[in-house]
């Protein structure tokens, strides 16, 4: 299917080109169809390269442009090298100084080989012919990368509320049916005391009742610690691929790690993540901060993590949301400790403390 779209784009380039010239010469003797076809096309079927060498199809298309000039009046295959020029910018991953140097040098030679006069040839033609394609292809390619970033942080923060959410369901059924079971199992050694074997049936039951709701207290236990993990079991090792995810042209992210690198409890290095994650989309979505230092100290007993940026503080909310104290639940949970505030008169600042040497409780 792609490579029927590219066809297209190429006939369809090399058709408007002809009917272009046809338009534009009309009154004079047309060119030999072969010739304005045959040109019309090479200028065209460079831009097949724009994904795979952008830049070499520009210049490329431009040398058949330049070809053309001369024996081609009113050929409009110059529109066709601005349009390459555009592309190799979008496509490059590279910063767009060489296409600017190479577009100006494209028509700098133009306007010599058609003869123009200086005076003529104005900076205004060389802007429009050179800067102009090379501008527009940098502007899409800014908003293309703005767009990505913004689906990346759309990405992280469904996945922070989708994990808030399975905590919060977490704590609740701890709280109700882990009470409730723990409320079972209690009465029925209170009852079996106090029969004190009368009833060797009721003996049995009520040790029964006992022991099953034990065994259903710690499965439950066991499926709220499955579930406040993150279906991924995101940890510490995905954290660099968080930040690239998180970066973009206006924002920059960085990692820093110190200390020994010993495993840690996955409980920790899972809250460690997802205080890190939401402190990053915190800054993404709250700051204008065109950096972001993310620093782990593994120490003898704990692992401090700090996430600071520079951004202005006055922007951020007084009041803790529900991304804060999601973190605030999750770092207690595991025994730590978490700071949230201004960094100085610029910059935001989060720092967790974890222990390393215990669980969730």
């Amino acid at each position: 299917m792609r490579l029927v779209r590219e066809v297209l784009l190429v006939v369809g380039v090399t058709a408007l080109l002809v009917l272009l010239t046809l338009w534009e010469g009309r009154g004079v003797p047309p060119p030999a169809p072969a010739v304005l076809i045959g040109s019309s096309l090479c200028v065209s079927l460079p831009l097949l390269l724009r994904r795979v060498l952008p830049l070499t199809g520009a210049v490329l298309s431009a040398v058949v442009g330049l070809g053309g000039l001369g024996f081609l009046p009113a050929w409009p295959g110059m529109l066709v090298t601005m349009g390459a020029f555009c592309a190799a910018v979008y496509h490059r991953d590279r910063g767009p100084v060489l296409v600017l140097a190479v577009c100006a040098g494209w028509v700098l030679v133009s306007a010599a080989i058609a003869g123009s006069p200086v005076r003529v040839f104005t900076i205004t033609d060389l802007v429009v012919m050179g800067v102009a394609p090379v501008a527009t292809g940098y502007a899409l390619r800014l908003h293309r990368e703005r767009a990505a970033q913004t689906l990346r942080v759309q990405r992280a923060e469904a996945d922070r509320v989708l994990a808030e959410e399975r905590a919060q369901l977490a704590r609740d059924v701890h709280d109700s049916v882990g009470h409730h079971l723990t409320a079972i199992r209690w009465q029925a050694t209170a009852a079996r005391r106090a029969l004190a074997g009368a009833s060797p049936v009721a003996d049995r039951a009520l040790g029964t009742i006992a022991d099953l709701s034990l065994s259903a207290l710690h499965e439950v236990r066991e499926l709220l610690g499955a579930l406040r993990e993150a279906p991924s079991g995101a940890g510490l090792a995905e954290l660099d691929h968080l930040a690239a995810r998180l970066s973009g042209p206006d924002r920059r992210v960085t990692v820093r790690r110190s200390g020994p690198d010993a495993p840690l409890p996955p409980a920790v290095d899972h809250t460690a993540y997802r205080v890190v994650q939401e402190a990053l989309t915190n800054a993404v979505r709250h700051s204008t901060a065109a950096g972001v230092d993310v620093r782990l100290r593994r120490e003898r007993d704990r692992l401090v993590v700090t996430v600071v940026d520079d951004g202005p503080p006055a922007v951020r909310p007084h009041l803790e949301g529900q991304g804060i104290r999601g973190m605030r639940e999750r770092v207690g949970l595991v025994g730590g400790t978490l700071a949230v505030g201004p960094d100085g008169p610029r910059g935001w600042r989060v720092r967790a403390e974890l222990p390393t040497g215990r669980t969730t409780r």
